[in-house]
């Protein structure tokens, strides 16, 4: 139940989507798709510069993952019924890919490898839990592109 990043990156990581559930960086299945339309609004690429800029040099507790708060208990319960994704961003930016890198390839257990670009990876999500339980039966994931283009037919490991 684990998921590898290799090749072309500086740092080869492992990825236990088990643990996910616990995240606070996880999006809810229904949500990580409806906002995309809503999320056009106009950014200052002063205020853009000055984020990256204290993100990258300032502060550098911000390249660490979140520390998880306690959970009530009616929000364990609602983590035990619903389906979430994770953001894919975070861990391709630890891996760090290489300048001389295209593009990635999915590689999954039918044989059926699937490449996407740089980009699509980044900016993708991998679907962990549907319906509050792992992904046994065909995970550990499923691979969504940002946009939701193949919610109907996702990329499975």
């Amino acid at each position: 139940m684990i998921v590898p990043i290799t090749g072309n990156v500086s740092y080869s990581i492992t990825l236990d989507p088990t643990v996910w559930i616990f995240d606070d960086r996880k999006i809810l299945l229904e949500e990580a798709f409806s906002t995309q339309g809503s999320e056009k609004e106009e950014i200052d690429p002063l205020q853009t510069a000055s984020e990256r800029f204290n993100r990258e040099v300032l502060d550098t507790k911000m390249n660490r993952p979140p520390v998880n708060r306690s959970i009530s208990k009616l929000e364990g319960e609602a983590i035990l019924t619903n389906s979430y994704v994770m953001p894919l961003h975070d861990f391709i930016t630890n891996a760090e890919i290489k300048s001389d890198a295209i593009d990635a390839t999915l590689v999954t257990s039918a044989d059926d490898d699937v490449t996407v670009t740089l980009d699509e990876l980044t900016n993708g999500y991998f679907l962990f839990a549907l319906d509050g339980q792992p992904l046994r039966d065909d995970g550990p994931v499923h691979f969504y592109y940002k946009d939701g283009s193949n919610v109907e037919s996702p990329i499975k490991k």
